[in-house]
């Protein structure tokens, strides 16, 4: 599966879906965004039962401020619409692939269990 360009209208429905989104924050003139470009877009081709987006963050510049989006590339995954990582910096091919690993590999009921029990401690 290619990757899918978001806009700020697309991306809460897109992360909110069921089961495996990474979400590559980019902009045209960043040479690591360009360097990790190859190796996310491979990713997309390897996984596709995982839904993999980009993010220009010059042309959505109001979403990728929302999610304080600092340093670019950024890639967040989303797992059943919980955000269950957020890092800058390019991946090389066996980090990304690590990360998808992890995410796929993720306890979500004990996930869930951890945010509630954050929740209602931050109460």
């Amino acid at each position: 599966m290619a990757t899918k360009d978001l806009t700020l209208a697309e991306f809460e429905e897109t992360v909110k879906q069921d089961g495996i989104v990474l979400v590559d924050f980019w902009a045209e003139w960043c040479g690591p965004c360009r360097n990790f470009a190859p190796v996310f877009e491979q990713a997309s081709e390897e996984h596709a039962e995982i839904t993999f987006a980009k993010v220009d963050t010059e042309a959505e510049q109001q979403l990728a401020g929302a999610l304080q989006i600092t340093s670019i590339p950024t890639l967040m995954a989303f797992r059943d619409g919980i955000l269950v990582f957020n890092q800058p910096g390019a991946l090389p091919a066996p980090a990304l692939k690590q990360v998808i690993e992890a995410v796929e590999g993720l306890d979500m009921e004990q996930v869930r269990a951890t945010i509630a029990e954050q929740q209602t401690a931050g109460q």
